[in-house]
């Protein structure tokens, strides 16, 4: 398996050397590195767990735990750094120790297990945080356990990483423990016979992995420079990947950590390569999988031949008894059927980047210079319509300017992949770098290592902290934004009654800032209409619906449903639909296109927007005249195209005054 993963691995290299700017570097080799490292603690931590014939799903929730509590620890209980790591990790070791008996003295299987106390940890962490309280502002000596480098190259992070990797290689492959959890992932009941303390071994390695998942958090949260209940989501499935990928039998009894390394370098390369040649971040995923299950494939034929060889139907030592055969004829159709979905993915996304490129001249009808202005623009979520639409403007923009467009970001809010996206652009030496952010402290340290490293930065939709970019792209003052909602509210019910507001994420800062300057014209002008809740959809139509089902429920007394986010307004939309509220009204921040049904039934009374287009597009004219030096601090105003001229006032590009989009008006707009 060893092999055969070492051969992808150098197929990965020579691939992603050959398309991708700037990856055969001794930098991005440590950018991997660091980037990669609190998984890899994660798997590590993994790997004798599943040798012992176990699995630990709650990984990525005992980081998430273990983060707010340092987080906590830091900000809000004004501890040295040390003592809150400490607590971290006794978090760590009550969560590992918790498992460990479930699943040693009481016998309950661990996927069970696990399954419960995933749960129970990230439930734990989201009622300490109410889910929206995100710790950031961490001492600069701590931001440096995850930020900083050792002359200069050398990811700090990495020392701790090595001595973490030297305590499992002795307790796995150098002790006694060791010896007995591979004779315990082989046969629990044979160890038993044999007079292995088989209880103690296995609540040892799950108490281990409580402890390493919590330091993996503590490096997470240096990383990013914020700590939330989220973190770590979906660690427990990577990490589980590599660790298979490695060639650890999930059915116990064999595995390395040298091949769990091999796994997780796989990993970590595919995930950079990617980025760095600007491939969408949804190919991820399907050529993890190709890797995954055509390495396990191509071993299982390799077995077979081994086992053909001697003759024998018995499995060769270390092999499962009672596995499954693979024909090569299978495999071959197999692997082809998953480079053939791979490639055509593949050939698609290169597809639709160059399609927004312009062939000949630019708009001004000036040659094509040599070189080609690179703007990286990356949205909240990809698959938001609102995002979806913003696209529309900034390849329109791409297209006149001759510029390159790269368009990428996480397939849900998720402030970590952001980040690492940015991390890969400034590898890749992009021009601009345009982001929506999805949590302001949480990016503005990458955003200002991308400006020391001479890359101009542009946020958009929401704003990082001032000193991390050059220019926010600002689609409508918050205030602005929040007085046409509160005064159309206000008219809908009469200046008086009860409304709730269903938002996006808790910790999304603009929607957070709209919704401050909501209750401060509440008090200002209409004391008599109340706010009685504040509800999240987390950007998703179907939490919506499900949220305002709730509302409707436990407050009968409402009269008005505001939605801040795109996806929200048709979900609270089809909730009072279905419950037959007639008197409850609707209205919010959202696109035409998706809420025009509603609009023309009579259940959405107003959608208040700006021209989503118009934002991508003036985005990608600023990062364009930011580049080109015409876009400097002292201007007070910009010339974008088709907008034509647009006031700079203070760091920020002003779009216009949001629109209000009834019944009268709607079908005007097509977007």
């Amino acid at each position: 398996m060893s092999r055969l993963l070492i051969l992808a691995l150098g197929i990965e290299v020579a691939i992603f050397t050959a398309i991708s700017p700037n990856f055969f570097t001794l930098g991005n080799l440590f950018e991997i590195t660091r980037q990669s490292i609190p998984l890899g603690l994660v798997a590590m931590a993994l790997t004798p767990i599943v040798v012992a014939g176990g699995i630990d799903l709650s990984v990525g929730s005992m980081m998430g735990l273990a983060a707010v509590v340092v987080g906590a620890a830091i900000t809000d209980w004004q501890l040295p750094v040390p003592a809150a790591a400490a607590i971290a990790l006794v978090a760590g070791f009550a969560g590992g120790a918790l498992n460990g008996i479930a699943v040693a003295r009481l016998g309950i299987p661990p996927l069970i297990v696990t399954l419960g106390s995933l749960s129970l940890f990230r439930g734990i962490a989201e009622g300490l945080t109410h889910g929206a309280v995100n710790y950031s502002g961490f001492p600069p000596a701590f931001l440096v356990l995850g930020q900083g480098y050792l002359g200069g190259r050398v990811p700090t992070q990495l020392p701790v990483f090595l001595v973490v990797l030297a305590g499992y290689v002795l307790l796995l492959h150098r002790s006694v423990v060791g010896r007995a959890l591979y004779a315990i992932g082989c046969s629990p009941p044979g160890a038993r016979y044999a007079g292995l303390p088989v209880a103690k071994r296995v609540g040892l390695v799950y108490v281990l992995s409580g402890v390493t998942a919590s330091l993996a958090a503590i490096i997470y949260v240096a990383q990013l420079g914020q700590a939330k209940s989220d973190a770590g989501t979906g660690y427990e499935l990577e990490a589980v990947t590599a660790v298979v990928l490695g060639g650890t039998s999930i059915f116990g009894g064999r595995g390395t950590l040298w091949g769990t390394l091999l796994g997780l370098c796989a990993l970590a390369t595919l995930q950079n390569g990617l980025r760095l040649a600007a491939l969408p971040s949804e190919l991820t995923g399907l050529l993890i999988g190709a890797l995954l299950i055509t390495t396990i494939a191509l071993d299982r034929v390799r077995a077979g031949r081994v086992m053909r060889v001697r003759g024998s139907d018995r499995p060769a030592p270390g092999e499962i008894e009672g596995a499954f055969t693979v024909k090569n004829s299978q495999v071959a159709v197999l692997c082809a059927a998953i480079l053939a979905g791979s490639s055509i993915v593949a050939v698609t996304n290169v597809w639709l980047v160059r399609s927004v490129q312009p062939s000949g001249p630019v708009a001004d009808g000036r040659s094509t210079p040599a070189r080609r202005l690179t703007i990286a623009m990356m949205p909240k979520a990809k698959g938001d319509p609102y995002f979806v639409s913003c696209r529309a403007g900034a390849e329109e923009a791409a297209r006149e300017l001759g510029v390159d467009l790269i368009w990428d970001g996480p397939t849900s809010l998720d402030p970590a992949k952001q980040n690492e996206l940015v991390e890969s652009w400034i590898t890749r030496q992009v021009d601009v770098i345009a982001v929506a952010v999805e949590n302001r402290a949480g990016i503005s340290t990458v955003l200002r290592k991308a400006k020391e490293r001479g890359i101009h930065v542009l946020t958009w939709d929401a704003d990082a902290e001032p000193d991390a970019r050059d220019f926010f792209v600002n689609q409508a003052t918050p205030e602005g934004i929040a007085n046409a909602l509160t005064d159309e509210a206000a008219r809908l019910m009469g200046g008086t009654g009860d409304f709730a507001i269903v938002t996006g994420a808790l910790t999304a800062a603009n929607q957070n800032e709209w919704m401050a300057f909501i209750r401060k014209r509440l008090s200002a002008a209409y004391p008599n209409v109340k706010l009685v809740t504040v509800r999240p959809s987390d950007d998703d139509r179907d939490k919506a619906f499900v949220e305002t089902q709730t509302v409707l429920k436990v407050y009968p007394s409402v009269k008005l449903i505001m939605a801040i986010s795109a996806p929200a307004v048709p979900g609270a939309a089809e909730a009072v639909r279905q419950a037959g509220r007639t008197n409850v009204s609707v209205i919010g921040l959202s696109l035409p296109n998706i809420n025009k049904p509603y609009v023309h039934a009579g259940v959405v009374q107003t959608v208040v927007l700006w021209n989503t287009r118009n934002l991508g597009y003036l985005t990608v004219y600023a990062g364009s005249q930011l580049a080109g030096g015409t876009l400097r601090a002292d201007v007070r105003s910009i010339n974008a195209g088709r907008l034509g001229a647009l006031e700079v006032r203070r760091g920020q590009i002003i779009l216009g005054e949001p629109l209000l989009m009834t019944k009268a008006n709607i079908d005007s707009y097509d977007f």
